[in-house]
């Protein structure tokens, strides 16, 4: 099958202020000490190979005391233009919202929502061709679910995750191209992986070791994926469908329990209609 790459958009942060002083996952440990120059050389390896990809890649400035600004992902949710922001669990990431609000209303962006109800944007919020894949259970409110719907007009379809290790939809599933997705079917609970079935019959499904080496955790153009290097049992399954697999270096970022995706907030814009 022939893929093409459509250009992205994004939009990222610099790990400038990156370490890890807390934990609000299962990847953060704060006694393991992190290697600053190593985290910022392996963020610029991602935003220089999207731009040699052809895409688009903004910048959000770094703010001292908020050391997880680098997840952007986190920030909000964009689609077709119109901006949901996003209200965090954790105390200690709650000032990213307003940053990320900032950002969107300072490059002329007029839709924007406040939310009502925690959401942790792009980190829970998956879009598709036809849907918003939306995950809870760990961070995100089911609240938050309604209120995107009743925002972008599109379906929301609630997914449930349950094992701490996959806290974001992000960490569990990757879209690939239109309702194309690749996920780790223990993730979910019994009834969401029936969703998942029902919905995306030709998914391509993650082992647990890939899953554990957030393998998920990527970014796609409808051509090439973005992925951790470590999740090289992904690498052939994505091959065999037609993508091209480019295995990144984010491990000092791992740390903070992020990855390819968790670094990267796509910004869709108006023109794009009803595709993803």
């Amino acid at each position: 099958m022939r893929r093409d790459a459509t250009p992205r958009r994004y939009l990222m942060c610099p790990p400038a202020h990156f370490k890890v002083t807390y934990s609000i996952n299962p990847w953060m440990d704060p006694t393991k000490p992190v290697d600053l120059p190593l985290a910022l050389a392996q963020w610029e390896d991602l935003r220089d190979r999207y731009r040699s990809l052809g895409h688009t890649v903004e910048t959000l400035r770094p703010q001292p005391g908020l050391p997880d600004m680098v997840f952007a992902a986190n920030g909000a949710t964009v689609i077709d233009g119109r901006v949901l922001g996003a209200r965090f669990a954790y105390p200690e990431r709650a000032a990213e919202a307003q940053a990320h609000l900032d950002w969107f209303r300072g490059h002329g962006y007029t839709e924007v929502h406040e939310p009502s109800h925690i959401n942790e944007g792009e980190g829970d919020f998956a879009v598709t061709r036809s849907y918003v894949l939306a995950g809870r259970g760990f961070r995100s409110s089911p609240l938050s679910h309604d209120e995107a719907q009743e925002f972008f007009g599109r379906p929301v379809i609630g997914l449930d995750l349950i094992d701490p290790r996959y806290y974001h939809l992000d960490t569990a599933l990757c879209v690939l191209d239109g309702d194309e997705v690749m996920y780790y079917p223990e993730a979910f609970s019994p009834g969401s992986r029936a969703v998942l079935r029902r919905l995306f019959p030709d998914a391509l499904l993650a082992s647990a070791p890939d899953a554990a080496a957030l393998g998920l955790n990527a970014v796609s153009d409808g051509r090439h994926v973005l992925l951790p290097q470590a999740a090289q049992g992904l690498m052939g399954p994505l091959r065999a469908r037609g993508f091209e697999p480019v295995p990144m270096d984010l491990t000092e970022l791992l740390k903070g329990g992020g990855s390819v995706k968790c670094c990267t907030q796509e910004l869709r814009p108006a023109s794009e209609g009803g595709t993803a």
